[in-house]
């Protein structure tokens, strides 16, 4: 009888676990899902389709080191000015191209580290990494923040 009682508990936290992967694995894939939404819309030029990743409240910084080689930190503001941007249209298409992810996540909390190249039209333009923060809302996930790193060597192409 215990054996069977400790099969039958082995068995069931098993599946608890199994379920908790799944569920873990579903909320990866919605993270990434948004962060592609994202690039999808700078490469179409589309500000409405950029616009639905973003929480109101989100705002953009960079990370990058001036000509004298001092780091500085760049932005705060919201993202109006950048939907602007991506909504102006431009002669050569916004490709963002992810390497990686690494997506860790803690109830609604959501963060991305994801590598990336950048390129206008088919030119190199810089490179670097992105760390986002997600907010999951009532409506989903939803970017809350991205701070970037940008340089032009060393980059994958």
């Amino acid at each position: 009888m215990k054996k069977y009682t400790l099969f039958v508990l082995l068995f069931f936290a098993a599946l608890s676990v199994r379920a908790e992967a799944v569920v873990d694995s579903l909320e990866r894939q919605a993270v990434i899902a948004v962060i592609d939404q994202l690039f999808e819309g700078m490469l179409k030029g589309d500000s409405t389709l950029v616009r639905e990743t973003f929480a109101s409240e989100a705002r953009l910084m960079t990370v990058v080191k001036n000509r004298e080689g001092t780091p500085k930190l760049y932005g705060g503001e919201g993202i109006q000015d950048f939907l602007n941007a991506v909504g102006t249209p431009h002669e050569l298409a916004w490709d963002e191209r992810i390497w990686s992810y690494d997506i860790r996540i803690d109830g609604q909390l959501a963060t991305a580290w994801t590598e990336y190249t950048f390129f206008r039209g088919d030119q190199l333009s810089h490179c670097g990494v992105n760390a986002f923060q997600l907010f999951k809302s009532a409506d989903g996930w939803k970017i809350i923040q991205i701070t970037d790193t940008r340089r032009k060597k060393d980059c994958k192409s």
